[in-house]
């Protein structure tokens, strides 16, 4: 009896702890938006995310320590909203950019071709699992992972925001 009771507030625990981790310290859900040079802006939840197409990858922590994450393909994302890929990305395109906000305003720039398979076989991610479980609070419940990274400082927590934008002069 004791070792089902055990078991059933485990289970609990680890629901409500998940439920939590997608939340913002105001009890809302935990949103991203994809805004800008694209032609659906989107503001997606973690049950948004959890309908498309999974992938992993894994990289190392400040300590360097390899941990493997779950989440969603930026390339994904990007045929979502009509972000500018494949083909379609060359000249005047190659100056566009993701900007990656994350609550704390933190942000990290990439280039669309860094994020683009027909110029990389590199798959950079938003993740929202690691080693299986939610995202710790304070880390997720969305964080960028780029794999092969020589530092980890582009593998942002907490994101909020990603913008496509055109470099200018």
């Amino acid at each position: 009896m004791k070792r089902k009771l055990f078991l059933l507030v485990a289970v609990l625990c680890l629901i409500l702890s998940s439920a939590w981790a997608q939340t913002t310290p105001g009890g809302q859900p935990a949103v991203v938006k994809v805004t800008g040079e694209v032609l659906t802006p989107l503001t997606l939840t973690a049950a948004d995310l959890a309908a498309m197409p999974r992938t992993t990858a894994s990289a190392k922590d400040k300590q360097g320590v390899m941990h493997s994450y779950s989440g969603i393909a930026l390339s994904e994302i990007f045929s979502k909203a009509g972000v500018t890929t494949g083909p379609q990305l060359r000249g005047k395109n190659l100056a566009k950019y993701l900007l990656v906000t994350c609550a704390d305003g933190y942000q990290v720039v990439f280039s669309l071709a860094e994020l683009d398979s027909s110029f990389t076989d590199r798959v950079v991610i938003l993740a929202d699992q690691m080693e299986g479980q939610p995202l710790p609070a304070g880390v997720g419940p969305f964080r960028i992972i780029v794999p092969g990274e020589k530092k980890p400082a582009r593998n942002c927590f907490q994101v909020t925001s990603m913008a496509i934008r055109v470099g200018k002069e």
